[in-house]
Protein backbone atom coordinates (compact mmCIF):
# COMPACT_ATOMS: atom_id res chain seq x y z
CA UNK A 1 0.00 0.00 0.00
CA UNK A 2 1.22 3.18 -1.04
CA UNK A 3 0.24 6.54 0.96
CA UNK A 4 0.39 10.34 0.43
CA UNK A 5 0.76 12.38 3.15
CA UNK A 6 0.16 15.92 2.12
CA UNK A 7 0.20 19.12 4.02
CA UNK A 8 1.13 22.82 3.72
CA UNK A 9 2.49 25.69 5.95
CA UNK A 10 4.63 24.19 8.30
CA UNK A 11 3.91 20.60 7.77
CA UNK A 12 2.78 19.84 11.30
CA UNK A 13 -0.25 18.26 11.05
CA UNK A 14 1.25 15.69 8.41
CA UNK A 15 4.40 14.99 10.38
CA UNK A 16 2.22 14.01 13.44
CA UNK A 17 -0.05 11.96 10.53
CA UNK A 18 3.24 10.33 9.76
CA UNK A 19 4.44 9.79 12.96
CA UNK A 20 1.66 8.38 14.35
CA UNK A 21 1.38 5.74 10.97
CA UNK A 22 5.09 5.18 12.05
CA UNK A 23 4.67 4.22 15.75
CA UNK A 24 1.83 2.14 14.91
CA UNK A 25 2.31 0.22 11.46
CA UNK A 26 6.39 0.44 11.55
CA UNK A 27 7.81 0.09 8.34
CA UNK A 28 4.91 -1.25 6.24
CA UNK A 29 3.28 0.99 4.03
CA UNK A 30 5.11 3.51 1.74
CA UNK A 31 4.68 6.93 2.61
CA UNK A 32 5.19 9.91 0.43
CA UNK A 33 5.34 13.00 1.80
CA UNK A 34 4.01 16.17 -0.37
CA UNK A 35 4.16 19.44 0.85
CA UNK A 36 2.82 22.39 -0.48
CA UNK A 37 6.10 24.35 0.59
CA UNK A 38 9.71 22.92 1.72
CA UNK A 39 9.24 23.82 5.05
CA UNK A 40 6.32 21.29 5.07
CA UNK A 41 8.10 18.41 3.30
CA UNK A 42 11.57 18.39 5.42
CA UNK A 43 9.46 18.36 8.28
CA UNK A 44 7.12 15.05 7.23
CA UNK A 45 10.51 13.53 5.91
CA UNK A 46 12.05 13.91 9.49
CA UNK A 47 8.85 12.55 10.66
CA UNK A 48 9.73 9.05 8.81
CA UNK A 49 8.15 9.16 5.20
CA UNK A 50 10.26 7.57 2.92
CA UNK A 51 10.52 9.98 -0.08
CA UNK A 52 9.42 13.35 -0.45
CA UNK A 53 8.03 15.83 -3.01
CA UNK A 54 7.54 19.64 -3.20
CA UNK A 55 5.30 21.67 -4.98
CA UNK A 56 2.39 21.78 -7.70
CA UNK A 57 3.92 19.05 -10.12
CA UNK A 58 4.99 16.68 -7.56
CA UNK A 59 1.60 16.47 -6.02
CA UNK A 60 -0.11 16.73 -9.08
CA UNK A 61 1.99 13.70 -10.34
CA UNK A 62 1.93 11.47 -7.27
CA UNK A 63 -1.98 12.09 -7.02
CA UNK A 64 -2.17 9.45 -9.75
CA UNK A 65 0.40 6.74 -8.30
CA UNK A 66 -1.06 5.94 -4.47
CA UNK A 67 -3.51 4.39 -3.12
CA UNK A 68 -4.90 6.52 -0.17
CA UNK A 69 -4.37 10.49 0.14
CA UNK A 70 -4.32 11.77 3.85
CA UNK A 71 -3.96 15.19 4.84
CA UNK A 72 -6.50 18.29 6.12
CA UNK A 73 -9.57 19.10 4.63
CA UNK A 74 -8.08 22.25 3.26
CA UNK A 75 -6.22 19.96 0.37
CA UNK A 76 -9.34 19.83 -1.63
CA UNK A 77 -10.10 23.34 -1.41
CA UNK A 78 -8.23 25.85 -4.54
CA UNK A 79 -6.27 28.71 -2.71
CA UNK A 80 -6.79 27.11 1.29
CA UNK A 81 -3.83 27.22 3.35
CA UNK A 82 -3.40 30.83 2.80
CA UNK A 83 -3.38 30.20 -1.06
CA UNK A 84 -0.89 27.50 -0.68
CA UNK A 85 -3.24 25.22 -2.11
CA UNK A 86 -3.68 25.72 -5.79
CA UNK A 87 -6.18 24.84 -7.68
CA UNK A 88 -4.78 22.18 -9.81
CA UNK A 89 -3.31 20.57 -6.39
CA UNK A 90 -7.27 20.61 -5.15
CA UNK A 91 -8.30 19.26 -8.37
CA UNK A 92 -5.86 16.20 -8.80
CA UNK A 93 -6.79 15.19 -5.30
CA UNK A 94 -10.29 15.15 -5.77
CA UNK A 95 -10.01 13.52 -9.01
CA UNK A 96 -7.43 10.73 -7.91
CA UNK A 97 -9.40 7.44 -7.80
CA UNK A 98 -7.20 6.81 -4.45
CA UNK A 99 -9.26 6.96 -1.34
CA UNK A 100 -8.75 10.10 0.68
CA UNK A 101 -8.78 10.64 4.15
CA UNK A 102 -9.27 14.03 5.68
CA UNK A 103 -8.76 15.48 9.14
CA UNK A 104 -11.50 18.32 9.57
CA UNK A 105 -9.18 20.39 10.46
CA UNK A 106 -9.24 24.16 8.55
CA UNK A 107 -8.18 27.58 8.96
CA UNK A 108 -10.45 28.12 6.07
CA UNK A 109 -14.14 29.63 6.32
CA UNK A 110 -15.75 26.38 5.89
CA UNK A 111 -17.95 24.85 8.36
CA UNK A 112 -18.96 21.08 8.26
CA UNK A 113 -21.69 20.22 9.96
CA UNK A 114 -21.70 16.63 12.11
CA UNK A 115 -17.94 16.86 12.74
CA UNK A 116 -16.80 16.43 16.29
CA UNK A 117 -14.31 19.27 17.59
CA UNK A 118 -11.74 16.14 18.64
CA UNK A 119 -7.81 17.74 19.25
CA UNK A 120 -5.51 16.59 16.81
CA UNK A 121 -3.88 13.39 18.72
CA UNK A 122 -7.47 12.05 18.89
CA UNK A 123 -8.16 12.50 14.84
CA UNK A 124 -4.54 10.63 13.99
CA UNK A 125 -5.64 7.85 16.05
CA UNK A 126 -9.11 7.59 13.66
CA UNK A 127 -6.33 8.06 10.46
CA UNK A 128 -4.52 5.14 12.05
CA UNK A 129 -7.14 3.12 12.53
CA UNK A 130 -8.71 3.43 9.42
CA UNK A 131 -5.05 2.82 7.04
CA UNK A 132 -4.55 -0.32 9.64
CA UNK A 133 -8.11 -1.49 8.75
CA UNK A 134 -7.30 -1.31 4.81
CA UNK A 135 -4.07 -2.65 5.17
Amino acid sequence: MKLMVMDGQGGGIGATVIKGLREAMGGGPEILALGTNSIATSRMMKAGANRGGTGENAIVVTCSMVDVIIGPLGILMANAMMGEVTANMASAVSSSRAKKILIPLTQEKVAVVGISGEPLPHLVNQVIEIVKEMA
